[in-house]
């Protein structure tokens, strides 16, 4: 099996980012916070849901947790989703308080498309070392070198630099928002350069890249999936657009060195897809985030879970606990805004890609 075969980036359109570092989760206040608080170090885990639960109502709070959260924070939640369906979630929303269990990004999207409720964030520095990766500055610039081009923007990003696009997308309805846009025009791809290889690939289409990363799907390999396919070989395998073995793997099947019935890239809102509509139990293979095996084990009970790459957390999202979620309901912290002018240009581009995206059963 050749999985070694790693496409790399060529065109001279592309941009790889400045060096900076990657953002820390280190002395959050709101770590720094819960260990102090007289009440919550006397708390249970009970004595903590039955908090989460009062609070919840006397606040009139709806719980968003995207699919990378700790078990936990997935099981009490009102929704639990991947970024497009908590989008959605955010846009119907028509309550006074959003508690978003995720990363900063996403309470800034559901700011955006829920302006009347307040949305609080448990952990303000639950970053994205991808967001991180480019800025509005950066966009503007690499925009005014290509005249008339379609900017898409991958939803990890901040909202300042979604104010800067034509377009947001997410791993579940990229190939869709792409696909939408005349064949003649340019398009410049931002910030993960292995979903807009992906995108590629996929399309047959040349897109100028940002070459940014998910510092944890940039880490699975090919030689990852290859060995956890010699001990289960006749798993599905279920890979994220962002895994950095995706460009290696399009390459390997289209060569007939994996198997074409039992390898599938997917956003997670399409591997819980996936795993319902599976009718026998199989074993599965799961190229992301190792939150996502909870989600889909109570999705498909009979089915078998197992990690590709059994370290791949993220530690921003893992930053979200119990404590945090209640004292962010207790205190109303912290509460995530955008300035206006900001929200209105991003909320543009997330409106275009709502508007493009079909609807999901």
């Amino acid at each position: 099996m050749d999985l070694l075969h790693q496409p790399e980036p060529h065109d001279p359109g592309d941009v790889r980012p400045a060096a900076r570092p990657k953002p820390g989760v280190a002395g959050s206040p709101a770590t720094e916070a819960v260990a102090a608080d007289p009440e919550i170090s006397r708390m249970t885990t009970a004595d903590l849901l039955a908090g989460i639960e009062r609070l919840r109502r006397e606040r009139g709070a709806v719980i968003l947790a995207h699919n990378y959260q700790i078990p936990e924070i997935q099981d009490l939640a009102d929704h639990v989703g991947d970024s497009l369906e908590l989008s959605q979630r955010a846009a119907e929303a028509d309550v006074e308080r959003i508690v978003f269990c995720g990363v900063r990004f996403m309470a800034e999207t559901a700011a955006i498309l829920a302006p009347e409720s307040k949305v609080l964030l448990p952990d303000p520095l639950a970053g994205c070392s991808l967001a991180a990766s480019v800025t509005p500055e950066e966009v503007r610039a690499w925009r005014a070198e290509h005249p008339g081009a379609v900017v898409v923007a991958y939803i990890n990003t901040d909202a300042a630099v979604k104010a800067e696009v034509d377009y947001c997308c997410t791993s579940a309805n990229a190939l869709e928002i792409v696909r939408s846009i005349p064949e003649d025009t340019e398009i410049l791809f931002l910030p993960d350069m292995f979903l807009g290889l992906y995108i590629e690939r996929q399309l047959g289409r040349r897109i100028h890249l940002w070459l940014g990363e998910c510092h944890v799907h940039a880490g699975f390999r090919p030689e990852d999936v290859a060995a956890r396919l010699a001990e289960t070989p006749d798993a599905d395998l279920l890979l994220h657009p962002e895994c950095g073995c995706v460009s290696a793997c399009m390459y390997a099947l289209a060569q007939g060195d994996l198997p074409a019935d039992r390898t599938f890239v997917l956003g997670t809102g399409g591997m819980v897809r996936h795993v319902r509509q599976t009718p026998s139990a199989r074993v599965h293979i799961v190229g992301t985030e190792v939150g996502m095996l909870h989600r889909l084990r109570k999705e498909a009970p009979g089915h078998e879970f197992r990690a590709l790459k059994d370290d791949a957390v993220c530690e921003y999202m893992k930053t979200i606990t119990l404590p945090k979620l209640y004292r962010s309901l207790r205190d109303d912290v912290y509460e995530v805004s955008v300035p206006t002018d900001i929200a209105e240009r991003a909320r543009t581009a997330i409106d275009r890609m709502l508007a493009v995206t079909a609807p999901r059963a």
